[in-house]
């Protein structure tokens, strides 16, 4: 099935018949007849009832129809988009975030740029690193915030700041304000697989592990769950800073470990310098300074 048989099948459908379909779109009838059983054999089902006055749609038919008409829509959207000149799409730059930066950062990063670029389009796109990872590697996004990433060959990384992780908790566990590390594995925590892979390697040569009631790939879950219950996790101290004063929340610092994670910018080796993705790099820099300035990235006293 390609989207010329679609079209085909779409334009039968709307002209009631085969002669007229032929007619429509130029093409000899044994042609168009031959292209919709093709169509039929793969679907595995019929879709047309020819009779003396036409063509009428089986169910089956009715469906494909329907699916059909919306994926030559979005085909035609998508060639007119491809159809932009190529120094109009120079001006626009798509920004992978992580979902623990997603809230920080984006709102007044797109400010930032409506007001000194007003001719930068920027998009956002929301991943874990190994996804942002992938998406940069594939030219889906332009540049990406991850977070402690590997080398990968076609990529560069621009660090941009370490932030600590915090054991946060619900104040009814009673935990204290500083968490001593022997402490640690006696704390069932909610995690996500990301930040479990990080924190577990820095607490390795340290001959300490967490005790892990739950992994979860969800931080708005997790957050949420800490917040309305009695439940501890361990994540970089930004995703709790809006709530940080709550009356229910504790967030402890971890005394005899030094738990961070490094956010680096990545962008892919061969638009090292385009300048587009330079000022949005400067935007993003200027935006994280901002925050650090704010004590998002730090323990408040």
């Amino acid at each position: 099935m390609n989207l010329r048989t679609l079209r085909y099948f779409v334009a039968i459908a709307d002209a009631g018949g085969l002669t007229a379909a032929a007619a429509v779109l130029s093409i000899a009838q044994p042609a168009l007849s031959r292209q919709i059983r093709d169509l039929e054999s793969e679907m595995g089902v019929q879709l047309l009832i020819r009779g003396p006055r036409g063509v009428r749609l089986t169910p089956a038919g009715v469906t494909l129809y329907e699916s059909a008409v919306r994926m030559l829509a979005e085909a035609a959207r998508l060639r007119q988009q491809l159809a932009i000149h190529p120094d109009q799409q120079t001006h626009h730059v798509t920004v992978g975030v992580s979902p623990t930066l997603a809230e920080l950062l984006l709102p007044n990063l797109l400010e930032r740029c409506f007001a000194s670029e007003p001719e930068l389009k920027v998009k956002a796109r929301e991943g874990f690193t190994p996804e942002l990872l992938s998406w940069v590697e594939r030219g889906m996004v332009d540049v990406a915030i991850v977070t402690n990433p590997e080398p990968m060959r076609g990529l560069s990384f621009h660090p941009l700041l370490g932030e600590p992780f915090a054991l946060v908790s619900n104040k009814r566990l009673g935990l204290p304000s500083v968490i001593p590390l022997a402490q640690l594995p006696q704390i069932p925590v909610l995690i996500t697989s990301l930040h479990r892979r990080l924190v577990e390697g820095q607490l390795l040569p340290l001959q300490t592990a967490l005790q892990i009631r739950a992994e979860v790939d969800s931080v708005d879950a997790i957050r949420e769950m800490v917040m309305n219950g009695a439940w501890a996790t361990i994540m970089p101290i930004s995703v709790f800073s809006k709530i940080h004063d709550r009356a229910d929340i504790r967030i402890s610092q971890i005394a005899g470990a030094q738990l961070s994670r490094l956010l680096m910018l990545a962008r892919r080796t061969e638009k090292i310098e385009a300048p587009e993705l330079e000022i949005v790099h400067n935007l993003i820099q200027a935006e994280l300074e901002r925050l650090t300035r704010e004590h998002t990235f730090t323990f408040r006293d």
